[in-house]
């Protein structure tokens, strides 16, 4: 409809003052362009109202979205279902009639509903100060204060090759896919079938993680294991999928028997100087606001970086730990975008090479005393099943802030990016009792800072920080 004119549905929208998802339901042809609409759309697109009315009311069947990406996913979709070709892109035209504001549900709900579930044994909580907090991350204290360094001796996941897992596709999981996929159009939430790691097994202990994972296709999870969150949202006393999949405590442990993706996510901090207006030397330590782009975490509070664990080229080499986060902080902080997987194919042979480093990861891996990296904890999310290795990245030496402070930017991953200080232990009290955080993410920033606060000698004045473990 709009192609011959030279929009794109965002440009199209904004022109017309209009929500760019209601451009999408007119090509989808579930809804009409209303009568005051259709000169300025006329006019717009070049065509007379004759035209234009020729071009609505004779528009193709198939949905056109007018994204490559989503064609990958359609067939995906139709091929696991069992469906004809063209089958979940017509059926998610359908769903955009239909899209309805959806009630957000905090941090603390889904961690209640989640113990309803399955019980309070293995999950993690935490007393921080005064404000307690419940997540839906199960774990052991054998897994917790790993005070592991992400170097070669102590970053030991392994690639293994085996089966594909996949969950089987029902009926009713498909049609809840379709509906994840209206949203993610509804959203322009980027869905790309970049390779990700499952964890096939995980030995965590102090000062090492060993574990091996296999190579599995993001599609495979983000269109069954990611379907639970959405069920548990929307109908919570009903939940036939998570029945069928992960059903009790036994099957989320069972990690070949079903695909585990997840990844690694980090409390950053680095160091600062002392300052006359802000006061002692501390640690700065950045939090983000998840973007709606995101399939993971949408829209929540977070630590950064944050990625599912998942090989650039080389799938051997990268199935450390470490080398998803410091791909991580290369591309939401330090401002690379080549190394986004989203963003289609790799060309670059070694994109971790240093001559393609960014200015602050060339700097910082010049002297390894200038910082360290360090896994914490781990768990499984109750959520969707996912793994989660919560790290903290520690920037040691105050010249790096003052060096390259003003190029630290969040990247479209991110809605907002805050700061605060390790010597403001009121306001990370109060940032850990908000109920916007993602349960992985309060289990990494609690982690973070409990290390932190062993570590970092006068720098950090944070109230005591104690776990549990149901």
């Amino acid at each position: 409809m709009r192609r011959g004119a030279g929009f794109t549905q965002e440009s199209l929208a904004e022109a017309l003052g209009v929500d760019r998802s209601t451009v999408i339901t007119w090509e989808a042809g579930s809804h009409a362009p209303m009568p005051h609409v259709r000169p300025r759309l006329a006019q717009l697109l070049e065509r007379s109202p004759e035209e234009l009315d020729e071009l609505l009311s004779g528009r193709p069947k198939v949905v056109e979205f007018g994204r490559p990406d989503l064609d990958a996913v359609f067939s995906w979709l139709d091929r696991v279902a069992g469906w004809d070709r063209g089958t979940s892109r017509q059926k998610v035209g359908e769903g955009l009639a239909d899209v309805l504001p959806r009630v957000a549900v905090g941090r603390a709900e889904v961690a209640d509903r989640l113990a309803r579930y399955y019980g309070n044994r293995g999950v993690f909580s935490a007393q921080v100060g005064s404000t307690e907090v419940l997540t839906s991350v199960v774990t052991r204290p054998e897994w917790l204060d790993l005070r592991c360094e992400l170097s070669p001796t102590g970053d030991r996941l392994e690639l293994s090759v085996g089966a594909e897992a996949r969950w089987a596709m029902s009926e009713r999981a498909a049609l809840t896919a379709t509906r994840r996929l209206v949203d993610a159009v509804v959203k322009g939430a980027r869905l790309t079938d970049a390779p990700v790691y499952r964890l096939v097994e995980a030995t965590p202990e102090a000062g090492v993680v060993r574990g091996q994972v296999e190579v599995a296709s993001f599609f495979d999870y983000a269109l069954t294991a990611d379907l639970l969150e959405r069920e548990l949202a929307d109908s919570p006393d009903e939940l036939p999928l998570r029945d069928a999949w992960m059903p009790d405590l036994e099957s989320v442990f069972d990690l070949r028997g079903r695909l585990c993706a997840g990844g690694a996510l980090a409390l950053f901090a680095a160091a600062r100087p002392a300052d006359p207006f802000r006061g002692e030397a501390d640690y700065v330590l950045l939090v983000q606001e998840r973007s709606s782009q995101v399939v993971n975490a949408a829209g929540r509070l977070a630590v950064i970086p944050k990625g599912f664990h998942g090989p650039l080229n080389d799938v051997r080499a990268d199935s450390r730990i470490g080398a998803t986060l410091r791909r991580e902080l290369e591309e939401e902080l330090f401002g690379r975008g080549d190394v986004d997987v989203t963003g289609g194919p790799m060309r670059a042979a070694d994109l971790m090479h240093r001559d393609r480093l960014s200015a602050p990861m060339r700097w910082l891996s010049e002297d390894p005393a200038r910082w360290r990296m360090e896994c914490t904890g781990f768990g499984l999310n109750l959520v969707s099943g996912n793994h989660e290795f919560a790290c903290l990245v520690v920037i040691e030496d105050e010249e790096f802030w003052q060096r390259f402070g003003g190029q630290i930017e969040a990247n479209w991953e991110s809605d907002g990016l805050r700061q605060y200080s390790s010597q403001d232990g009121e306001s990370l009290e109060k940032l850990i009792a908000d109920d916007s955080w993602s349960n992985e993410g309060v289990f990494a920033m609690v982690q973070g800072l409990r290390r932190l606060r062993e570590i970092g000698g006068e720098r950090v004045s944070v109230p005591p920080i104690e776990w549990r473990v149901g």
